[in-house]
């Protein structure tokens, strides 16, 4: 960990610092694209120029690396909150509005290392829109642009890998502690064969049974 590593990943935070916010929570998701699983999100308030080396967007990171950054984020953060929305409201009401609710989730679950309820000044997000209160920013591949939101797109995806290899043991046979919820053709072909289990987003799967 290092102070004012790679200032370009933290340009965006300086100048909101520079221009009086404090309390910056960035945002990302993940679990958008996929059939099955919740989508989920990540909120975190990461501690002032502060850098964490390594840190990018997670897809560019191996799994050992992504669980390395996992551990020093999770060490250094001021505050941390998790959102998730299930494949039954997002049948119900869509991905879209579903990933803004995960979201809105996640800030509203800020808390910091001794559980008080934390309420940033300023949201960096991830592509989105959240529908709260509070000042915010849409950044278009925000985990390529902002520390804050790459440390999010960390956090936000070994969480829910965790989550995957619950839901394969629960529902086996689809191998989503494998696929991630994701459509790979072996996941396709479960499908076919079986049908869908209870946390399949049936609205993803008419192009497949």
């Amino acid at each position: 960990m290092t102070r004012n590593g790679d200032i370009k990943l933290i340009q965006i935070e300086n100048k909101l610092y520079n221009e009086g916010y404090d309390l910056i929570a960035c945002i990302d998701e993940v679990g958008r694209g996929c059939l099955a699983g919740d989508v989920l999100a990540c909120a975190i308030v990461m501690p002032k120029d502060i850098i964490i080396n390594g840190v990018t967007d997670s897809k560019k990171l191996s799994i050992k690396k992504r669980e390395e950054l996992y551990e020093k984020i999770i060490k250094a953060a001021i505050a941390i909150g998790i959102g998730r929305v299930n494949s039954k409201v997002i049948d119900q009401i869509n991905i879209k509005e579903s990933t803004r609710i995960a979201m809105k989730q996640a800030v509203l679950n800020l808390t910091d290392q001794l559980g008080n309820t934390v309420t940033p000044d300023y949201l960096l997000v991830d592509a989105e829109k959240i529908p709260i209160a509070i000042p915010q920013m849409n950044l278009i591949k925000g985990d390529e642009k902002s520390h804050g939101i790459a440390c999010a797109s960390i956090v936000a995806k070994v969480y829910r890998d965790e989550l995957c290899k619950e839901w394969g043991l629960e529902y086996p046979g689809y191998k989503i502690e494998k696929n991630k919820g994701y459509g790979t053709k072996e996941h396709r072909d479960a499908l076919k064969e079986r049908g869908p289990s209870p946390i399949h987003r049936i609205s993803f799967l008419k192009n497949i049974l």
